[in-house]
């Protein structure tokens, strides 16, 4: 590797595409923002907002994208998983002369662990669990809302509207979350059923922060609930640990406050993440491991 290589990393998720444009030491030359990248919106869509994204951090960097200089891309994509989604990325026509692509949750995996083996768990709209160790990849959860994401935003959204119906009832305690949540939808059941036929996991998710915030104030349904998503993201920390991650690290939006709700035992044998998942997608595409220190 020469030390003028340039690489690409992109991060194409669900609600955002990310690209950075760096130097073999790490040095960031340009940045780059799109839309949502993931292939459920179709990987036409997929590409273009890649595209998108590493034509303005080539921008940022001065350096048109058909400029000469080899330049190697690395590139995470949600969704890579779903049939046919690989093949036709690997078919599009780019700029580089070389191109990797995984799913998004390997190349956080990578970036946490500074390319070393090690699992992540990621806890945000979803929940899924990501090993790679001694050569092999590792993955547990992460098949999509309702059927999985078990301990994540979208799971508490779920569980909190489904004890706020019975609250309705009068067959729990309608306790401050629940009438918080009742009065979203005017205490109508035919609201919630209208709004349910077409929410998403996101909107789902929207929930969740009003569940962290009455648990943290004590409110004992709210507490119920995170005392339950942590058992779920409890057993995806153990599995992974089980399977020999050496290292292991929460990451996502909602990562921070599920880690206060797990057991101690678990806590001590979590790690902070050493990079994030640009700096995943640039050892992907080539670039050495940065030298820092592992903890």
């Amino acid at each position: 590797m020469t030390p003028d290589a340039l690489f690409m990393a992109v991060d194409g998720g669900g609600t955002g595409c990310r690209a950075r444009l760096e130097q073999a030491d790490g040095t960031i030359l340009g940045r780059g923002l799109a839309g949502p990248a993931a292939t459920r919106f179709g990987v036409d869509a997929s590409w273009a907002a890649i595209e998108t994204a590493f034509s303005n951090a080539f921008a940022e960097a001065g350096i048109p994208d058909s400029d000469a200089r080899p330049i190697q891309a690395g590139i995470g994509v949600a969704g890579l998983s779903r049939a046919g989604a690989l093949e036709a990325l690997e078919a599009k026509p780019h700029p580089f002369a070389s191109v990797s692509l995984a799913s998004d949750g390997v190349i956080a995996c990578l970036g946490a662990h500074n390319g070393g083996d090690g699992g992540i768990v990621i806890v945000g709209t979803g929940s899924c669990g990501i090993a790679r160790t001694g050569g092999a990849d590792i993955k547990i959860g992460g098949y999509g809302f309702p059927i999985s994401d078990e301990g994540s935003g979208a799971y508490l959204g779920l569980r909190a509207i489904r004890l706020a119906m019975l609250a309705h009832d009068g067959r729990a305690e309608p306790t401050a979350l629940l009438k918080e949540i009742l009065t979203h939808f005017n205490r109508d059941p035919r609201d919630v059923v209208a709004w349910m036929d077409t929410a998403t996991a996101t909107d789902y998710a929207t929930f969740a922060p009003a569940v962290v915030r009455h648990a943290d104030e004590g409110d004992t349904a709210a507490r119920r609930l995170m005392q339950d998503a942590a058992a779920k993201i409890d057993g995806i920390c153990r599995a992974l640990l089980d399977r020999g991650a050496p290292r292991l690290t929460l990451i996502g939006g909602l990562g921070s406050v599920m880690e206060s709700w797990l057991a101690p035992d678990l806590r001590k044998k979590l790690s902070p993440p050493l990079g994030d998942a640009l700096d995943g997608a640039a050892i992907l595409a080539g670039r050495r491991p940065l030298d820092i220190q592992r903890c």
